[in-house]
């Protein structure tokens, strides 16, 4: 089976703080450009979006769905993602999940049950006071097919391990639903190199996905699957971690993630792992954020570089735009990094094909050395970066200035 790229966690323009444009002409054609075969619908729980997946898609293949009439495409897998506030274990708890569903149908007798809990038409990504284990209930019993999947599962405030309101096992989140439980979300705080040191996840397959709240950001984590394109293939390569289906991961780099490092935003102090529990903020005196990598290594059953029995690689990746930018000294938004994107993909297809396998010559011929050096060292994680903490996103660069300067010198000019 020829490979193709999947991002199953998204949002709407009916979730909080997403872009207005988010709408699924959009999805459809920016996930194209990106490279994106299989994109999920997010938020299908939403009454207005889901009555738009209804009136807009058609399925093509067993569980996957196409815009009518596009000319782009994409495959939709219909997903969500529920935020759980409840107490368990005398403590209380705040949950992501996400929720994968083989139909329309399965779906709609979800929203149903979901609707006498809370109010599904407030926020794109429900808020409720369910239990994660009632939950996958009400998800496994609209079909026995349904995934239940941890979101970010290690981020501080909201997930199955997060150090402010997690667990410290599937099996303590989950009950007595843990068996079905056989995926998590990594996150853009942690990758599967960190996840592999729990032995507990050894056989639970490690997904990367964008969790975007706007089209731009389509991709910048992925999945690569080789199987059938079809929901009970991407559900069957999963539920087996088969690494001759389940190809590998495109990652973010972990430390430029909004919750990598222990901290406090407030003060800007921002930490390495000491030890397990929260530490004292040496400027004001309050806890510091604990982040994921502290999480992991409070976790971890495995030395740091040791490999499970079965581990699905993975690759670190840049958006295509953030490089030009980054070449160029500029902002994502600027003219010139437009035009310089559009040369690129007019060349060579999609962005996750320049950033990921065209030849470095090649992209020097149409982007220009400093874009093509930037791609390169990013292929070879040569990149320096401030480690995100409490909120705030790491800061990441390819290129010094003095490197910049000296490459655009010699650049000859693009048009």
């Amino acid at each position: 089976m020829p490979p193709f790229v999947a991002d199953f966690h998204i949002h709407s323009r009916y979730s909080r703080a997403t872009s207005k444009n988010l709408t699924l002409e959009e999805l459809d054609r920016v996930a194209a450009e990106k490279g994106v075969a299989v994109l999920g619908t997010g938020d299908f729980t939403h009454p207005l979006w889901f009555a738009e997946l209804e009136r807009e898609l058609e399925e093509v293949e067993p569980g996957l769905y196409k815009r009518k009439g596009s000319p782009y495409g994409t495959r939709f897998l219909l997903t969500c993602e529920v935020a759980s506030i409840y107490s368990k274990g005398g403590a209380v708890r705040r949950v992501h999940t996400l929720l994968f569903a083989p139909s329309l149908e399965a779906a709609r007798t979800i929203n149903r049950q979901l609707g006498q809990v809370g109010n599904l038409h407030s926020d794109g990504r429900p808020i409720l006071g369910l239990d994660i284990e009632e939950l996958a209930k009400v998800a496994l019993a609209a079909d026995e097919r349904c995934m239940v999947i941890p979101a970010h599962a290690w981020t501080p405030w909201f997930s199955v391990f997060g150090s402010k309101s997690g667990f410290n096992s599937l099996e303590e989140a989950f009950g007595d639903m843990a068996p079905h439980i056989f995926a998590i979300e990594t996150g853009l705080s942690s990758d599967p190199a960190m996840n592999w040191r729990v032995r507990a996840l050894d056989n639970i397959a490690l997904i990367s996905n964008s969790d975007c709240h706007s089209s731009p950001k389509i991709a910048r984590e992925a999945n690569v699957f080789a199987c059938e394109m079809s929901y009970d293939a991407i559900y069957d390569t999963l539920k087996t971690k088969d690494p001759k289906c389940f190809i590998e991961t495109l990652e973010f780099f972990p430390e430029e993630g909004k919750y990598h490092y222990d901290g406090h935003r407030a003060c800007n102090i921002r930490q390495k792992p000491v030890g397990p529990g929260a530490q004292e903020c040496p400027v004001c005196g309050r806890p510091l954020t604990v982040g994921v990598l502290s999480r992991v290594e409070e976790l971890a059953t495995r030395p740091e570089g040791e490999k499970p029995p079965v581990a699905v690689p993975f690759r670190n990746i840049i958006p295509l735009e953030e490089l030009i930018a980054e070449s160029y000294g500029t902002g994502v938004g600027t003219k010139r990094v437009a035009q310089t994107y559009r040369a690129l993909l007019d060349e060579f297809g999609t962005m996750l094909n320049v950033v990921l396998d065209v030849a470095v010559p090649d992209i020097q011929r149409v982007g220009g050395l400093a874009v093509a050096e930037a791609v390169r060292r990013t292929r070879e994680g040569a990149v320096h970066i401030e480690p995100g903490y409490d909120g705030e996103y790491g800061t990441i660069a390819v290129l010094s200035a003095e490197e910049r300067a000296a490459l655009n010198e010699t650049q000859r000019p693009l048009f």
